[in-house]
């Protein structure tokens, strides 16, 4: 990662890093466009975003970028095989109703797909779940169960059976640690990943 990779978060430079320059992008709940903006100036990427919520798009459209509002799991089905080169999933899949449909289409219109997620299989949320017996919150997952966006929960061990149940390859995976200033920097982690990251992050081929 270059220097101008820490004006963005941590996990997002690392998706960053594995995009090829020139390539087409779409991002799925895309949020600000942080990724987006970052990929069209620094890897000259041809961007495209869906995001649900009016004024992150608002957002979006500022940094000059070309996004439309609308739910992910319907818009995707409009593209056609293999329109982009890279499709990013990026901490949205834990609120997705139905995963499995929805990267398959990514895998469908991309070349390569990216996700990534919280890692609900991290130390800390275990202890409270066994010290405490209570729904977990942590900074990666810091909603009281009433009213969190997530729908689901799934560990990094999770998403790899998963691959192998639903059939698609793990091409590259990146298992990091994040510090809490809004996770700016953090650390890869090779030992133990499932027990010690607090993200996942896979590229994903057909």
């Amino acid at each position: 990662m270059t220097n101008d990779s820490k004006n963005i978060r941590f996990d997002l430079a690392i998706i960053a890093s594995w995009i090829e320059p020139g390539s087409r992008v779409l991002g799925l709940g895309c949020g600000d466009g942080e990724l987006l903006h970052y990929l069209k100036k620094h890897r000259r990427t041809r961007e495209t975003g869906i995001e649900i919520v009016e004024s992150r798009v608002a957002a979006c459209i500022e940094k000059g970028l070309s996004v439309i509002q609308g739910d992910i799991n319907e818009e995707i089905g409009d593209y056609a095989d293999n329109t982009f080169d890279y499709v990013i999933l990026s901490q949205t899949l834990q609120q997705v109703y139905s995963p499995r449909e929805l990267i398959l289409n990514m895998l469908r219109i991309g070349r390569r797909s990216i996700v990534s997620f919280p890692n609900f299989g991290h130390w800390p949320v275990r202890m409270q779940l066994l010290l405490r017996g209570r729904a977990p919150i942590t900074p990666q997952l810091p909603y009281q169960w009433y009213d969190t966006p997530n729908i689901r929960v799934l560990s990094i061990r999770d998403f790899r059976e998963f691959a192998a149940r639903v059939g698609f390859r793990i091409i590259r995976e990146a298992a990091i640690n994040t510090d809490r200033r809004q996770d700016k920097t953090g650390n890869y982690v090779a030992f133990l990943p499932n027990l010690r990251a607090t993200y996942g992050i896979f590229l994903i081929g057909r």
